[in-house]
């Protein structure tokens, strides 16, 4: 039997029809994600010439969201309005925990699993794993969040790559990456020239890929003249529970406890054990911040024997007490919105969408309809 291509499967999926897309704000989104996604999706209806993509903004009750810039924003409708969405995207920001209602949660535990794609940008992916919509998918997130959601969430697959896109999900980790994820979307659905065609419009060197991972890896930092230092630094990362003593570390690479000293105060600039102390209390940070776990737990988590000596470890390096820095991430409040039936004017605006406006005023540009689809 013969095994269509990516392409062709998207295509007979009924692609060749313009897609809808719901962008779902969390409040304090971030802008620069919600943009990263949607205007690809603008520039693949200018350079088709036609609506391959239709979008509608969502809030919850259909009022006015900021984000993390302190910029509103106005949706186009609520949750409750009569969207005929394919496609949902989260877009999450800033505290994503403290956006999350049990409202918000039953509407995408009720739409979410019947979209033909739903997905999320930024700490959207939050608000999916607390619904279960990614249980057993792959997803990424921003690097920022990757522990707490390790730990909240262990039956989804959490990756460090820029974004992942497995099966009916599609889960970018933040700023820029949105782009990203959304051209091979839209290559998958319409072919990779089209894809190439937008990255030209926005001056992209490159589409990067799945393979692509958050920040900058240390390795890029130093260059590939110290691959020893490099792999004691990735033992350290991998052994944060349980850490390994500096003289095993030694071993491990082959060098000496005096040589590894070296090449830690000559390239990172402190010794090796206050480095891999960094590394625990800033994984124990986030879990503090993000995360109701125990203080107990997370010390146990991250390496520490006792709490007083977490406890003292981390006062010392960031100039707090870890039941001071956790604030009030243990007393979210969930509170639910009072939801209303769409209004007359939110009816009349689900004949038209955002797309059709931006395609009309496109019709002027020289790359309108410059591309050609199959």
């Amino acid at each position: 039997m013969a095994i269509s291509s990516p392409v062709s499967r998207e295509r007979d999926l009924g692609v060749s029809e313009p897609q809808t897309l719901g962008f779902l704000l969390l409040d304090n989104f971030t802008l620069i994600s919600l943009a990263s996604a949607i205007e690809p999706l603008r520039m693949a209806n200018q350079l088709a010439g036609r609506e391959l993509y239709r979008w509608y903004i969502i809030t919850l009750d259909g009022a006015p969201v900021r984000a993390s810039d302190g910029m509103q924003v106005t949706p186009d409708a609520s949750t409750q309005a009569p969207l005929n969405l394919d496609w949902l995207v989260v877009c999450g920001g800033v505290a994503p925990q403290r956006a999350v209602s049990p409202a918000l949660l039953n509407w995408l535990q009720s739409r979410g699993r019947t979209l033909r794609r739903v997905g999320s940008v930024c700490t959207g992916s939050w608000a999916l794993a607390q619904a279960g919509l990614l249980d057993g998918y792959e997803s990424s997130i921003h690097w920022e969040c990757l522990a707490a959601m390790q730990e909240a969430y262990p039956r989804t697959a959490w990756s460090t790559r820029l974004f992942s896109i497995d099966r009916d999900r599609f889960t970018a980790s933040g700023g820029t990456a949105p782009l990203d994820m959304m051209l091979n979307l839209i290559g998958r659905d319409h072919g990779r020239e089209l894809s190439a065609a937008i990255s030209e419009m926005f001056i992209c060197e490159r589409v990067r890929g799945e393979e692509d991972q958050q920040r900058v890896p240390l390795k890029h930092v130093l260059g590939t003249t110290q691959p020893k230092l490099l792999e004691i630094v990735a033992l350290m990362e991998a052994n944060i529970e349980e850490p390994i003593e500096l003289d095993e570390l030694a071993s491990y690479v082959d060098v000496s406890r005096r040589q590894l000293e070296r090449l830690f105060q000559r390239h990172l600039h402190c010794s090796p054990s206050r480095y891999y102390l960094k590394l625990r209390l800033t994984r124990a940070r986030q879990l503090l911040k993000q995360t109701p776990l125990p203080i107990i737990e997370i010390a146990s988590a991250c390496g520490f024997v006792s709490t007083p000596h977490f406890s003292k470890c981390y006062r010392e390096y960031f100039g707090t007490p870890p039941r001071e820095d956790r604030g009030e991430s243990v007393k979210i409040r969930r509170l639910e919105p009072i939801l209303r039936q769409p209004t007359p004017e939110e009816d009349a605006l689900m004949q038209f969408s955002s797309a059709s406006v931006a395609l009309n005023h496109a019709r002027g540009e020289p790359t309108y309809a410059s591309v050609t689809l199959n």
